[in-house]
């Protein structure tokens, strides 16, 4: 695998990761929650299990491209972290702003 297969990989893999607690409504994507609605909690620290899951994939990937891993600062960890919230914005939106404007449309549309 060329490093720019494994880049691409890393991004289309990061932008999924990060929009999965919002498109599920299950916790930890397993069970249903007992309320029947999924808290913002959950989601949030579904989000951040998530970035934290996908830090060691990309870890492994470095190593078996590089055959090595290059030590980083917070600085590298902060901006990640802001790009994986960049990538969850769709998700976000999708579930605490339009899913709601769609619904009332296709109530309207009836």
């Amino acid at each position: 695998m060329s490093a720019t297969t494994a880049v691409w990989i890393v991004l289309l893999l990061s932008m999924v990761a990060a929009n999965l607690p919002w498109m599920s409504n299950r916790v930890f994507f397993i069970r249903e929650p007992g309320s029947g609605r999924k808290s913002a909690w959950f989601r949030l620290l579904e989000w951040l299990l998530l970035y934290f899951i996908v830090g060691g994939i990309v870890m492994g990937l470095e190593q078996k491209i590089t055959g090595t891993r290059h030590a980083q600062d917070w600085e590298f960890y902060a901006v990640t972290a802001c790009l994986f919230l960049v990538f969850a914005l769709p998700g976000f939106i999708y579930r605490t702003d339009l899913r709601v404007h769609l619904d009332r449309a296709k109530r309207r549309a009836r």
